[in-house]
């Protein structure tokens, strides 16, 4: 048996070898490093893929959520509501603009914000709402997107994790995660559903002008050379990577089945397990798992992974510690009267499990036999 991983990237390669190789070698030959025709050849596609206006490709997650909020033109003190069970990066970029992050809490079950967990946050100096789509799914965007309009907000979705999955509006329209708001971001760390051989990133958006715009901040504030109309910043999706992207996303949709056939494995062999509860799905959203997240029993939890780790079954808890308990929150969140009991009720109960394109069948048998034992 191969060795288990969290994600196998280099069995996901030997799938893709040869054309990733010749890419690879082809950009290399071209010389054209940055901004080369890979770039525009992955943004054209990724475009199309999402059915959205402008793809801007940056270089890193975390840029991408800094430069959406550069372009929504908010000041300093402007409050931005952002869940607290999320990775930093979703509200560190908030605070790196002098921006207010406001934390909220998510649900228990599909771990994402919800409208009414949002709406009594509300303020007359909030200005956006940043949802995350955590571990693969959608957070409920119709009610945001109401609560929007109806507060006048911007809605930046943290897209990094949920990358292909389709949203159901009620009137059955459907779109994929990331277009649905003002701003969508996603990140191409290697890990991630569409992952690089190396960082980069991505901006969306339906809105032609502002998609011109975030594309101008993304290139030091210019859109003709050396005429810079803003201050902006030098984020860019290197012509490799933008090769390597672009065989994968054609893959996409694929990887995503052979996530969800994972997924529905442990389910059955989980779910009837005192104690322990499996990934709930939101009934409308796809669910392309980029973590396959448990609740465990907080007493058993370490244990078992002790049990799981003597087996040689890796596993993570993403996250252990709820932004709002940060040290580098905490001066902003101390004078706060919110709560989060939900989350720091959940950084002690999560466990992520080992989930990928490239699991077999004896790999998986061996996981859930292992779990299952621990609880026998």
């Amino acid at each position: 048996m191969r060795p288990i991983q969290m994600v196998d990237l280099k069995a996901q390669y030997q799938g893709i070898k040869n054309a990733v190789d010749t890419a690879i070698l082809n950009c290399i030959e071209s010389g054209a490093f940055i901004n080369g025709p890979q770039v525009k050849s992955f943004k054209a596609h990724l475009e199309k893929y999402l059915a959205v206006n402008t793809v801007i490709p940056c270089a890193n997650g975390t840029d991408a959520l800094q430069i959406a909020l550069m372009g929504l033109g908010l000041k300093p003190g402007d409050e931005v509501i952002v869940p607290t069970f999320t990775y930093v990066a979703t509200a560190e970029v908030i605070g790196l603009l002098q921006l207010t992050p406001v934390m909220v809490d998510v649900d228990p079950n599909t771990f994402n914000v919800t409208a009414d967990l949002i709406e009594p946050l509300i303020t007359e100096r909030t200005k956006a709402i940043v949802p995350v789509h955590l571990f693969g799914q959608s957070a409920d965007m119709e009610p945001i997107l109401a609560l929007a309009k109806k507060y006048q907000l911007y809605v930046v979705e943290d897209n990094a994790q949920a990358i292909g999955a389709d949203y159901t509006f009620s009137d059955g329209r459907v779109q994929k995660t990331g277009t649905l708001g003002d701003i969508g971001c996603t990140s191409f760390y290697p890990s991630k559903n569409l992952g690089a051989y190396g960082d980069g990133g991505a901006i969306f958006t339906q809105n032609e002008a502002l998609g011109k715009h975030l594309q101008m901040i993304a290139s030091h504030g210019q859109n003709k050379r050396y005429y810079h109309q803003c201050i902006g910043v030098n984020s860019r999706l290197d012509s490799i990577q933008a090769a390597v992207l672009d065989i994968k996303l054609a893959q996409l949709d694929a990887y995503a089945t052979a996530r969800q056939a994972v997924a529905a494995a442990y389910d059955k062999a989980f779910g009837a397990i005192e104690g322990v509860q499996i990934p709930v799905r939101q009934h409308n959203s796809s669910h392309v798992f980029h973590q396959y997240t448990l609740k465990v029993p907080t007493d058993k939890r370490a244990a078992l992974q002790a049990h799981l780790k003597e087996n040689g079954i890796p596993s993570m808890i993403y996250y252990p510690v709820p932004l709002n308990e940060q040290e580098a929150f905490k001066h902003i969140v101390s004078a706060s009267e919110n709560s989060f009991p939900v989350t720091e009720q959940l950084c002690k109960e999560v466990l992520s499990l080992p989930i990928h394109t490239e699991m077999d069948d004896e790999q998986l048998a061996f996981i859930t036999n292992i779990f299952c034992a621990f609880f026998e």
